[in-house]
């Protein structure tokens, strides 16, 4: 039988979704009652429910001091999930540096954009080279005349 996290069970997500979060939050050590919850009102689109409702959210972790403003969407109990969701992260980063999924990531794109060496570019340029010379030969006869 599945257990069901009490601090979130208002949270418009799917349940496995909430059971990873509760997992993550709970490896990070990060407790429901070290968090400081406020709800203010959101600005830009969404028109009377941004102007009546208070969907931004505001989480605070007390023991590190982060803060989190969430308002991406239009409902409080989904911006609740996100603001979790981003503070893991933030934690996450914090204390793993650079061993963390984000910090990880950002290294692999650099890897990627950065320029080849000479000897590379030359390795790389020479083979396509070959492969143009092995498709040319494919090529049927010209007629000259």
């Amino acid at each position: 039988m599945a257990t069901r996290v009490d601090y979130m069970v208002d949270f418009p997500v799917r349940q496995e979704k909430m059971r990873a979060l509760a997992q993550k939050m709970a490896a990070l050590g990060i407790r429901e009652a070290d968090l400081e919850e406020s709800f203010i009102r959101s600005r830009g689109h969404g028109g009377q429910n941004v102007n009546k409702v208070s969907t931004c959210v505001l989480l605070v972790h007390r023991p590190s001091g982060l803060a989190v403003r969430c308002e991406q969407e239009r409902s409080q109990g989904l911006n609740r999930y996100r603001a979790r969701q981003i503070l893991v992260e933030k934690i996450e980063q914090q204390r793993l540096g650079q061993a963390s999924e984000r910090q990880q990531a950002i290294e692999k794109l650099r890897r990627q954009k950065r320029r080849r060496s000479r000897r590379a570019k030359e390795k790389m340029l020479e083979t396509k080279h070959r492969r143009a010379q092995t498709k040319a030969l494919r090529e049927p006869p010209r007629d000259e005349g």
